[in-house]
């Protein structure tokens, strides 16, 4: 989740190929790239054979991906408005997330009307949380939201 971008290094990086991304609907990818999807924050997050299974995987589908986020997180945020979720949310962001900026995110969370919120920050984790280490904090934090008791007293 990115909102405005600000506070993201990896963001202020991006945005200095952005005509590159916008000569084209599509960017090549390869293992390497995959790799720095790990690697931009904090490699030792993730395991190498999950790295290298995650890149065969990856790889095994295609050799390029849409450069539509990339556009988007470049020029055109913010694309959410917080005010208009009024759904129970939850909020996931890996401590070494360079994407992700902390206060961008918590002013995000401040904005957002429905009381039943939740911000998490998962210790150990960078950007990919399902193929960090720390992958069990991840399913728990989700487990926990999803299956919280409704509250008994609403405030209207």
């Amino acid at each position: 989740m990115v909102w405005t971008g600000a506070g993201s290094p990896t963001l202020a990086e991006r945005k200095k190929k952005l005509p590159e991304f916008q000569s084209t609907n599509r960017r090549p990818i390869d293992r390497a790239f995959v790799r720095s999807v790990f690697a931009r924050d904090r490699i030792e997050c993730a395991q190498e054979d999950v790295i290298n299974a995650f890149a065969d995987q990856v790889l095994a589908l295609d050799d390029s991906v849409p450069t539509g986020t990339y556009i988007d997180m470049c020029a055109n945020l913010p694309v959410v408005d917080p005010t208009k979720i009024t759904v129970p949310t939850l909020i996931m962001r890996g401590q070494f997330d360079g994407i992700a900026g902390f206060d961008d995110l918590i002013e995000f969370f401040k904005r957002l009307p429905n009381p039943d919120k939740q911000f998490a920050v998962m210790s150990g984790i960078s950007h990919t949380s399902f193929q960090q280490i720390n992958y069990l904090m991840v399913y728990h934090i989700l487990h926990s939201f999803f299956s919280q008791p409704e509250p008994i007293y609403k405030a209207v």
